[in-house]
């Protein structure tokens, strides 16, 4: 029986026999006996866990105010009246309230865990035979063709070489329809193979794959915490000292005046009756556990519908974006470029296209690729010398002896060479031989279908200003951003340039006291530097650049710019939730201090004020994980270095987490030791020189002094 159930089992132990006792004759001793017994079958691990907290010197948590309140409530009874009702009856909603903790948190954690269900155990390779063979994805090496058959997951990233099929990418965008691929296309680890048989080149170790990042981005989110989490934490750590102390004196400074000053009887038992309600309203389990578990839960949330946000610092951040700044190709088009007309000056059109798709040969830049499709021949015998790829102007090289420069109005003025506009719409190729204009080629870029949606979601979202940033052409710019409803357009940047400009606007807003944050959206690997430099950085993930990913705080798993201000939209949601649990929290347990301070609020109250709220605050909490589930399975571990390894632990409550993280970081030979409560994992980096597991059986020790019942499986 695991311990959620061990525990509902002694609570409905316990409430059955406070029932039966309610009427049974029973009288002095025997009385105190027999309620006795479900007290202890109720709390003894409460006042287990308060006894080994003092012996450790780690006192001041809900155990010990539990343990004072209930334990100083029964002997109060046995001094009075003998009603040993409240007391018991503190310590069973007091349970009650920490079993409905640990089934929201259960269930937090297996949203999260099925999210995570994404890497595939094996990959098949085919032997000579034809038999197909099962090894671990982490030993396939780039290059290497495997068989992915229908109902199987992709194991590492590819090219499609041979087959057709319909793709279930759900697990990694959020997106329902399934999509299409054939021969040529490139596919993403994580995907379900719904059909046809695949043939896959695969591109990239597991892992650099996209399903080992998306796992290595879920793990790490957590220790990213938010201003709020943190906040949290050292309010916890100084608020339940100082309500003992605040107990201690409510119980002895009132009687002591009377005493003293007043000269009158002190009512010893009125006051301490009165401090033990204190210690029960006191108790922080609401923030505690709500607040932390309210992150998690819109991470969850937002990661299930394919955003992916590194952590709750950064999903607070995105609660508060009112300016949002776009790159255009790749963002908010396709970034699929197509030849749309050639104006040759004095050659024909075949010629033109000839000399420009030699000289792109060799780049990756999309524009370099609508060329070589143009011009299906590229791979001729012509001899192509001295490329020379100059950023933000274009390409130069020579072809059969020729000087040949393809580029923009920019490469075509550095080189002294006479050029004219085209009235087409699209992004202007320019092309020189040998230092005469030759003429230009007409590209055009296709804007994504929900490009516009998302602008104006973003306005209906309170974002202020939308801007886009582009080194296209003034014209080409001005027509994508008239099309998108785009507040203002900055065009012809070269990438340093878009640093500067997004610099620019985050010296206005602070120039105009704004509170707001700036968020920069890119795919490409030039807006790494941009992205880095926003207040939240965005990548597009599912064909953005791996130096965008990286540098981003946030990655939209479809490419699809609508998804941000779906992100933004549960980002505010939650953080409405936090505040919610912080102020409500905080302001019902102020007020029922007070009226238990006063005599106007007895045990019952003090009962609501603990229990109650709590519950009330992660049921709120909960309302984060109200999004759409994806249907995905099987989990396994990845391959780590030795001197950073990922260790299994078992711990009730996000504070003890946190003192078991700082516990396990003052340990000597411990680099940095990390603590995910959701996933109840360890992830620790060794110094340089320490055995790690030498280490580790001393983090574990010193984990045990936080709480005994703390566990590092090593």
């Amino acid at each position: 029986m695991d311990k959620k159930k061990r525990n509902l089992v002694r609570i409905i132990a316990a409430a059955v026999m406070l029932a039966v006792l309610a009427y049974a004759p029973l009288a002095g001793g025997w009385r105190f006996a027999a309620y006795l017994v479900p007290y202890l079958v109720v709390g003894y691990d409460v006042l287990l866990k308060a006894a080994k907290g003092v012996k450790n010197r780690k006192a001041f948590d809900e155990s010990l105010l539990m343990a004072i309140a209930t334990i100083g409530a029964m002997a109060l009874a046995v001094y009075e009246d003998g009603d040993y009702t409240e007391g018991i009856a503190v310590m069973l909603f007091y349970q009650v309230g920490e079993w409905f903790q640990s089934y929201a948190v259960g269930r937090s954690r297996r949203d999260i865990s099925e999210l995570m269900d994404i890497r595939p155990d094996y990959a098949n390779i085919e032997k000579e035979n034809g038999q197909l063979e099962k090894v671990d994805p982490e030993e396939v090496q780039p290059g290497t063709i495997i068989v992915v058959q229908p109902g199987e997951k992709i194991p590492l990233d590819g090219v499609v070489t041979m087959g057709q099929s319909s793709l279930d990418t759900v697990a990694l965008t959020g997106e329902s329809l399934p999509r299409d691929v054939n021969p040529g296309d490139e596919v993403l680890s994580g995907c379900i193979n719904k059909n046809g048989l695949l043939r896959i080149r695969t591109t990239r170790e597991f892992e650099e794959s996209t399903a080992s990042k998306i796992l290595e981005l879920v793990e790490e989110a957590s220790s990213n915490k938010s201003r709020s989490e943190a906040f949290i934490t050292r309010f916890a750590r100084v608020y339940t000292p100082v309500v003992v102390y605040a107990a201690i004196a409510l119980a002895l400074l009132p009687p002591l005046w009377q005493l003293f000053l007043l000269g009158g009887a002190p009512q010893w038992g009125m006051w301490f009756y009165r401090a033990l309600t204190f210690l029960v309203i006191s108790c922080p389990c609401a923030l505690v556990i709500s607040i932390p578990l309210s992150f998690f839960a819109g991470l969850g949330g937002a990661s299930r519908q394919g955003v992916l946000i590194k952590g709750s610092n950064y999903l607070e951040a995105l609660a508060s974006v009112d300016t949002v700044v776009f790159d255009k190709t790749g963002t908010l088009t396709k970034g699929v470029f197509e030849v749309t007309a050639v104006h040759p000056e004095k050659m024909d059109e075949k010629q033109l296209l000839h000399l420009a798709a030699h000289v792109e040969r060799f780049s990756t830049h999309p524009i370099a690729a609508s060329l070589k499709a143009a011009y299906r021949n590229e791979a001729d015998d012509c001899a192509v010398e001295d490329i020379e790829e100059i950023a933000g102007h274009g390409v130069r090289a020579r072809v059969n002896g020729h000087k040949i420069s393809v580029g923009n109005s920019r490469m075509m003025e550095a080189e002294g060479i006479s050029w004219h506009d085209c009235t087409h719409t699209g992004t202007i190729i320019h092309v020189a031989m040998d230092g005469e204009y030759a003429g230009h080629i007409v590209i055009s870029d296709v804007v994504k279908e929900d490009s516009a949606k998302a602008v104006e979601a973003l306005h209906r979202n309170g974002v202020a200003e939308v801007f886009m940033l582009t080194g296209d052409a003034e014209k080409v710019a001005a027509e994508v951003a008239g099309k998108l409803g785009i507040d203002k357009v900055y065009s012809e940047l070269l990438p340093a340039d878009k640093v500067t400009k997004v610099e620019e606007l985050l010296a206005a807003k602070q120039a105009a006291g704004s509170q707001g944050k700036l968020a920069f959206v890119g795919d490409g690997i030039n807006d790494a530097p941009v992205i880095s430099r926003a207040d939240v950085g965005i990548a597009m993930g599912a064909m953005g650049s791996d130096a965008a990913i990286e540098a981003a705080d946030v990655v939209l798993m479809d490419d699809n710019p609508l998804q941000l201000a779906k992100a933004q939209r549960l980002a505010r949601k939650t953080m409405r939730i936090v505040r919610q649990n912080i102020w409500g929290s905080i302001g019902i347990k102020v007020i029922v201090l007070v009226l238990g301070a006063v005599g106007l609020a007895n045990m019952w109250a003090a009962i609501f004020a603990d229990v109650g709220v709590m519950v009330l605050a992660v049921l709120n909490a909960m309302r984060a994980m109200m999004v759409p589930r994806n249907n995905v399975k099987e989990v396994s571990g990845r391959k780590e270095s030795d001197m950073k390894k990922t260790y299994k632990i078992d711990v009730d409550c996000p504070n003890c987490a946190n003192l078991m993280e700082e516990a396990a970081n003052k340990t000597p030979g411990v680099k940095m030791a990390t603590i995910n409560f959701m996933l109840l994992k360890m992830k620790v980096e060794f110094e340089d020189g320490y055995d790690a597991k030498s280490v580790m059986e001393e983090v574990r020790l010193n984990c045990k002094k936080v709480e005994d019942d703390c566990e590092i499986y090593l």
